[in-house]
């Protein structure tokens, strides 16, 4: 069956399809939605069966673990083990935008999530739409890229209806993505410790000082 495309304005979000798209992901399904950098797929992280889908759609391995949108630095202190100081320096400066943060996982999410590793993956993205997605929803949602693993990433809804289509029941087309670069990833999982995981739209010279 071939997937519902619901267009929403990217800057000024209606409301009523916001809601909608919510709904659905509050009853398990898996959406094809726009980020600040590639479309990613969301469900609801507190969901097993919705996480287990995730995993199917992207034909992804059950190892890896599944970083999380959220809209606030008071939502990742629901969603993380107490946090360091410097979380709270570096996310004031580059929140909400292209950097995700590895922290310690509180026991509040399910091990599917975190692929048994202990850790979680944050962001506050700089977009309107999964940002009021999930404050209707009441829930943060998974970021994983709305792609079969080891294809490349989507920059379009058409893209992901292309690969994902027949897998997945709803793309919310907000238009092409702002940026064609991933987050960066920073890992502060370690007490003391914050490192470069993966280089992305942040650049390694503008965080320097927070690298130790």
């Amino acid at each position: 069956m071939a997937a519902e495309i619901v267009k929403i304005n990217p800057e000024t979000p209606d409301t009523r399809l916001v809601s909608y798209v919510a709904d659905r992901i509050k009853a398990g399904q898996v959406v094809g939605m726009p980020t600040d950098t590639f479309y990613g797929l969301a469900a609801d992280p507190l969901n097993l069966r919705a996480v287990e889908l995730i995993y199917d759609v992207k034909s992804r391995s059950r190892h890896k673990p599944l970083s999380l949108l959220i809209e606030s630095v008071e939502q990742a202190e629901y969603l993380a083990r107490p946090l360091p100081e410097i979380f709270y320096e570096i996310t004031s400066k580059y929140w909400p935008g292209p950097l995700t943060i590895i922290v310690k996982a509180s026991s509040r999410l399910p091990l599917k999530v975190t692929a048994n590793t202990g850790n979680v993956a944050l962001r506050v993205p700089a977009s309107r739409i999964p940002v009021e997605v999930i404050r209707a929803a009441g829930v943060p949602i998974t970021a994983t890229s709305a792609n079969i693993s080891g294809e490349s990433e989507c920059t379009t809804a058409d893209g992901v209806r292309m690969q994902l289509g027949g897998r997945i029941g709803l793309i919310v087309d907000g238009g092409a993505s702002p940026r064609e670069v991933a987050s960066t990833i920073l890992d502060m999982s370690e007490p003391g410790r914050c490192s470069i995981l993966r280089q992305g739209a942040i650049p390694e010279s503008e965080l320097q000082e927070f690298l130790h």
